[in-house]
């Protein structure tokens, strides 16, 4: 049998907010933390988990590139 896969969720930008707000407060957030959000926002502490997954992974992408970026045009000291 194929496994049912959730349906895509899909946020307001007031909601994206407030989920960005709260990420660069914690990026981890605790299971009381995400069931805090999930309320605010107004979704299951099951999609924040996942969110927050995915922005993680976003982040840490970011932080590579910069990284990179960094290393192939270093600024001169002179």
């Amino acid at each position: 049998l194929p496994i049912k896969k959730k349906p895509r969720t899909f946020y307001s930008a007031e909601q994206l907010e407030e989920l960005e707000k709260m990420f660069q407060e914690d990026h981890y957030p605790d299971n009381e933390k995400r069931r805090e959000i999930a309320a605010v926002v107004g979704v299951t502490p099951q999609r924040i988990l996942v969110w927050f997954q995915n922005r993680r992974a976003k982040w840490r992408k970011l932080e590579k590139l910069s990284v990179k970026g960094n290393r192939k045009y270093p600024s001169s000291s002179a």
